[in-house]
């Protein structure tokens, strides 16, 4: 992979098609191994998909979709059998960089845990047990992941590789020392192993290198330690992808994305499609944000010094892989590997020098983070700077051939500038020696004005190419010294390779602190990202309890649009009512309300601040939304049956730490049974404790306010203002959440009425709606034991949450006592004994 030239190291790309690995394995392995894989293509295009290797470049900003198309990560997946179906185990690496990482975990039916993270992962290529896909007999794990990523080269391989002990020798031998303890992790974890075996053995095929022995991170990641947001939400929210424009940065990652390395972006993506759910891990980074925030001096200190870090995750994965086949340009990759790593240790220095007053303990902890390279090597933009730097790399007076060899090289250079000059004293032009990785030394003649001597170049320049007045040839003995150069190169890189691979040897055993370093840069970068947007918008910082409340809350990507900000509305959820119903007419702001509160959750959950004046939140274990969807061609699916799925797939995996969003269900079937469908969901998840938003046009809905005492009715108000010349009343949409049930009615007709249909159709509509709508279902209202659920929920939340000195908590407990009373006054008295309530 990395032996084909310089250039291609650095900014070529790597062939994952069938013929490309069948090559690759043919080539130098045995015949039975590559005939173990057997590219399952979906598409035409998939076989000549082609991973991009991108150069690794410094201190630009990552767009949102940045972060995305340079995608390059290879998962396995294996299912247990028989009485273990349903148990998975998977392994991915990503080729930029050499973290492998193990799950195993107990799946449902629908495989939504599996399918959530592959999303996540956004891999190029998915590897699978061979049985899992015989034809006509494809499991249906198998059967969802092709329905779930028809562009993703799908590759079966032999069962036999997903060997678990195989799995564990691979770990053993490759885990470097100090993350040794994921040995016992895994050790019981077969299925997880097994994928493992099969990925590596396939990367070293693909890839025609080895990882070095003791260098890679290995972790565990369980399905617990995370939130879940399945992928229907993150497309919903818009979370990384704009719904309507792919390449705008209108998403939430294009809201806190101010990230000025490849891994903070990274890391930052990583994080909002899988939020932490460990309150201690999101304080420690809201504490490093604050200072961050506090302190000027070291917020731009960092910035400065964070802006010239490569990739560090990249120049990782490269120095960790041995070339099975030593060449020239293996070796010549592996010097410039070498200087970039230099350039990155001479940045940690000013990292350790900004870090010197920080008080928090996260960036306590990031701050504690060259033996036979030149001090004066440094890794420079531009062919022939970078080649001078790769002759010069190792010390003088380490190898004396090494030495020779420059030497040669230095007056090889040198007589090819003397040859210029005096052709261009014989010609009487001005002329100048230039260089290019293809065309190695050339001369180049730029005219300012004047003409060539008889109309044409001399005699002896040949391969002319001409732009303007500028001028590019060669001579032949230009090329007979570009020969001599090269040949004295490659000696060079050959004899500054073995000293090279003698440092990498050292290095490999120190490989952890890089590994730390890497993960120090990408959190740093993540950290200032956040503090970043705080300084653009007005955010507050979260506090976590057992209460969702936000005051004054804001839409965040919103706000980015409108350049100001929008309406902020109020939202309150608690375990005494946990299930808020939202009601008003169309356009009124009730899809945007949901999406701000899930928004501002995930926020809060990754350790950023939140746009509001206060805001409070519960931890979410998972995160559903069911926002409107359009039919699915491609699955032969209404918009009725889409709904249904998403609706059974929340159904099927809601807890009582999950975070619910349900707009307008049951809209794509007849009234009755939309209202039938929506009662139905709704008794089901108010038998949760999830918080659960749930906005609908179906005003009866409203009447299990008066069933359950959990249930609160809210409304997105509109006013009517009537014009003074005409008489015609116009709706004006507030944006404003209000308590209560909407009393807006045949507000689907006044949207109607904004469009071009002809009044006639207004009015006849109008009539017919008013002769077949029915009056709400009437239930007796236990106005009495409602009062009495409140007051023991607030009771409860103050002896779980207060803060309040004695004196304040004395009046916050009249206040109940009086609110309290006035609810059962306007109650009325209670029903006699022996008697129902009406």
């Amino acid at each position: 992979m990395y032996n084909s030239s310089t250039d291609e190291v650095s900014g070529g790309e790597a062939s994952l098609g069938k013929k490309g690995v069948q090559e690759t394995a043919t080539s130098y392995g045995p015949a039975s191994l590559s005939s173990a894989f057997s590219q399952h293509s979906l598409n035409d295009s998939s076989t000549s998909q082609r991973l991009s290797i991108p150069r690794l470049t410094s201190g630009s900003s990552c767009s949102s979709g940045s972060t995305n198309t340079d995608a390059s990560v290879i998962v396995a997946v294996v299912e247990g059998r028989g009485l273990a179906r349903g148990e998975i185990g998977m392994a991915s690496l990503n080729l930029k960089c050499p973290e492998l990482v193990l799950s195993q975990f107990a799946d449902t039916g629908t495989y939504a845990k599996v399918i959530t993270k592959i999303h996540i992962l956004v891999p190029v290529e998915i590897l699978m047990p061979d049985t899992a896909c015989e034809k006509g007999k494809g499991t249906k794990l198998f059967k969802l992941i092709t329905e779930n990523f028809p562009g993703v080269p799908f590759t079966a391989i032999q069962r036999k590789y997903f060997n678990e002990k195989k799995g564990l020798e691979y770990i053993q031998q490759l885990c470097a020392p100090e993350y040794g303890t994921v040995l016992m992790e895994v050790q019981a974890k077969y299925y997880c192993l097994a994928a493992a075996a099969a990925l590596l053995k396939y990367l070293e095929f693909l890839q025609n290198s080895v990882y070095a022995a003791k260098s890679l991170k290995v972790t565990f990641k369980g399905s617990e330690q995370t939130a879940m947001i399945d992928s229907a939400s993150a497309y919903n929210l818009e979370l990384v992808v704009n719904n309507r424009d792919h390449r705008s940065e209108h998403t939430l990652l294009g809201v806190l994305n101010h990230t000025k390395t490849p891994g903070g972006a990274r890391r930052l993506r990583s994080n909002i499609l899988e939020p932490l759910v460990n309150v201690d891990t999101i304080n420690m980074r809201l504490d490093a944000v604050q200072e961050l925030l506090q302190d000027e001096e070291l917020f731009f200190g960092l910035k400065n010094a964070i802006c010239h870090f490569l990739d560090v995750d990249r120049l990782l994965s490269v120095l960790v892989q041995i070339p099975k086949q030593e060449t020239v340009q293996a070796a010549e990759a592996k010097i410039t590997h070498v200087i970039q790593l230099k350039h990155t240790l001479d940045l940690v220095p000013q990292l350790r020098t900004v870090f010197k007053n920080c008080n928090t303990p996260l960036l306590k902890q990031l701050s504690s983070i060259k033996t036979v390279i030149n001090p004066d090597t440094m890794y420079l933009k531009g062919s022939l700077n970078m080649r001078t730097q790769k002759c010069y790399a190792v010390r003088p007076n380490i190898n004396e051939f090494l030495d020779i060899a420059r030497r040669a090289y230095t007056e090889i250079v040198d007589d090819i500038a003397v040859l210029v000059n005096q052709m261009g004293e014989k010609y009487g032009l001005p002329m100048r020696t230039s260089f290019s990785t293809s065309r190695g030394f050339f001369i180049q003649l730029k005219l300012d004005g004047s003409v060539l001597p008889r109309g044409s170049l001399p005699p002896e320049c040949i391969k002319v190419t001409k732009h303007k007045n500028n001028y590019c040839f060669t001579t032949a003995d230009l090329m007979k010294m570009n020969g001599r150069c090269d040949e004295a190169l490659r000696e060079i890189f050959h004899m500054s390779y073995v000293v090279i691979c003698q440092l990498l040897s050292t290095i490999h055993g120190h490989i952890h602190c890089l590994y730390k370093l890497s993960d120090a840069v990408s959190m740093l970068d993540m950290l200032l990202s956040l503090a970043n947007a705080c300084t653009i918008s007005d955010y507050v910082r979260p506090e976590f309890t057992d209460t969702l409340a936000i005051k004054q809350g804001r839409h965040p990507i919103l706000e980015r649009m409108a350049r100001q900000q929008p309406t902020s509305n109020n939202a309150y959820i608690s375990e005494g009512s946990n299930f808020v119903i939202i009601t008003g007419p169309n356009m009124s702001g009730k899809s945007t309300y949901l999406k701000q509160v899930a928004l501002c959750q995930i926020m809060a959950q990754i350790g950023s601040f939140v746009p509001a004046e206060y805001a409070s939140f519960r931890l979410a274990g998972q995160i559903f939304t069911r926002i409107g969807v359009d039919d699915d061609f491609e699955t032969n699916s209404s918009s009725f049956m889409l709904e249904m799925k998403e609706i059974s797939y929340i159904i099927h995996n809601a807890s009582d730490r999950s975070l619910i969003i349900i707009d307008e269900l049951g809209r794509g079937t007849s009234a009755e049974e939309g209202v039938g469908i929506c009662h139905s969901v709704c008794e089901f998840l108010l038998g949760l404790k999830a918080f659960t938003l749930f906005a609908t046009h179906f005003l009866e809905l409203c009447q299990l306010e008066s069933l359950y005492p959990n249930v609160e009715n809210q409304h997105m108000e509109v006013q009517h203002t009537r014009s003074g010349d005409t008489g015609v009343e116009h709706v004006v949409y507030t944006y404003l959440l209000k308590r209560g049930c909407s009393e807006e009615r045949l507000y689907g007709l006044r949207a109607a009425e904004m469009t071009a249909l002809p009044p006639n159709i207004i009015q006849e509509a109008r009539t017919i709606a008013s002769k077949v709508s029915q009056q709400l279902m009437v239930y007796p209202k236990s106005h009495r034991q409602r009062a009495l659920y409140r007051l023991a929920t607030r009771l409860l939340q103050a002896a779980r949450n207060s803060r309040l000195d004695p004196d304040s908590l004395r009046m916050y407990l009249k206040g109940l006592k009086k609110q309290f009373e006035s609810e059962l006054q306007s109650a009325g008295p209670p029903a006699a004994p022996g008697t129902q309530e009406e």
